[in-house]
């Protein structure tokens, strides 16, 4: 096994560049994709097989080998993050392992390498390479869609609830301009919940990379703003604070899902916010491009170091997850898309001190009227 190890070793960026060269032609997906996303984590899979070659030298090795975990990590994360990346598909993640496997025989074969017992611990290893990434790939587009559909199904619980209170106040004893103003805000309360339903359909249909679908059209937000507000405002008995100067705000939104994305951050607030305190909802042009809203509560902060996961669907749909992070939902990662959709970011400060801020930047002018599906980014 020594000369195999040694072949592999020497000829692993050779391996590596021809992989490349070969899934660019082969693979369609792949040709999307930036050097580092294109080779993600097959080095580490090529290092795992040398590595196994290295340390054994059984050769009546089968799938169900526990030898084989060492490569099975770097196998699931490729399937992942497969997943994660645009136009992938289960056969294509095939082809790329058939392609590498066929580069490594092809080195062993110019260095004269064709003993049967090498050849079949190299066929479980990438059996088991294969087998790994494709299970990973599938769970991962599931639990988006899973995840995508059950906020959806979740957050249409908002504004029904609103329309039912709404209905419940009204009574012609209280005059004519009431009923007209709870009748405004159901009608507005039923249109969104009809709206979610039509992207929770979209959701059923997610593809890998992909998340939900948006409708861009020319409007002005800050009325649907002010509504996220009013509504927020009868649901929850928090104070709760708009702070909004302008009330143009003008650009090509997609205004359901930055409703949807401002609720969920007022929920969160809601939710893990100090009840005693208010939480504060501004709104504020930072330029003739950007707007930015943010949503701050006091209360328990989120740890330093869990702040960039909180936003990750990856680390969220990790096989041993983490409550603290999942406890927070896929909302975070649904605003993350919303943000990203709209040219712009979400950031987050938090502190004992300072309390949770939110802070969700999007571009007015980024975007053409139409309807175009988020992409998911494991940044």
């Amino acid at each position: 096994m020594k000369k195999v190890t040694r072949v592999l070793r020497d000829n692993s960026q050779n391996i590596l560049s021809e992989w490349e060269r070969l899934v660019l032609i082969h693979v369609e997906a792949t040709r999307k994709s930036n050097k580092i996303a294109l080779y993600d984590h097959i080095p580490n899979i090529l290092e795992d097989i040398i590595d196994i070659l290295q340390r054994h030298d059984v050769m009546d090795w089968d799938l169900e080998d526990p030898k084989m975990d060492k490569i099975e990590t770097n196998s699931v994360e490729h399937g992942r993050h497969r997943a994660s990346s645009a136009d992938f598909t289960a056969d294509q993640i095939l082809h790329e392992y058939m392609i590498f496997h066929n580069v490594i025989i092809r080195i062993l074969n110019k260095n004269n390498i064709t003993d049967n017992n090498v050849l079949h611990l190299l066929k479980c290893c990438i059996d088991t390479a294969m087998l790994k990434s494709t299970q990973a790939f599938a769970k991962s587009i599931r639990e988006m869609q899973s995840k995508l559909v059950g906020t959806l199904a979740h957050d249409i619980r908002n504004p029904l609830a609103a329309a039912r209170l709404g209905i419940e106040m009204f009574s012609l004893r209280t005059g004519a301009e009431h009923v007209a103003k709870v009748q405004k805000m159901t009608m507005k309360s039923v249109d969104k919940a009809l709206e979610m339903i039509e992207g929770l359909l979209d959701s059923i249909t997610v593809s890998a990379g992909e998340g939900m679908m948006l409708v861009f059209t020319e409007s002005n937000i800050y009325p649907d703003i002010q509504t996220i507000y009013e509504e927020a405002c009868t649901v929850h008995s928090e104070e709760i604070i708009l702070e909004c100067k302008d009330k143009k705000l003008n650009g090509i939104f997609d205004a359901t899902a930055i409703r949807r994305a401002l609720e969920n951050l007022i929920t969160n607030a809601v939710k893990y916010g100090d009840s005693k305190r208010p939480i504060t909802v501004k709104v504020e042009k930072e330029s003739d491009e950007f707007l930015n809203l943010s949503v701050h509560n006091y209360g328990p902060s989120i740890p330093k170091e869990k702040q960039k996961d909180i936003f990750s669907f990856l680390k969220l749909g990790e096989s041993k997850p983490n409550r603290k992070l999942q406890s927070w939902g896929i909302g975070l990662t649904l605003v993350k898309m919303v943000a990203e959709a709209h040219g712009g970011k979400v950031t987050l400060e938090s502190s004992e001190e300072h309390g949770t801020e939110f802070n969700l930047n999007i571009s007015r002018t980024v975007n053409e009227p139409g309807k175009q599906r988020t992409k998911l980014n494991l940044n």
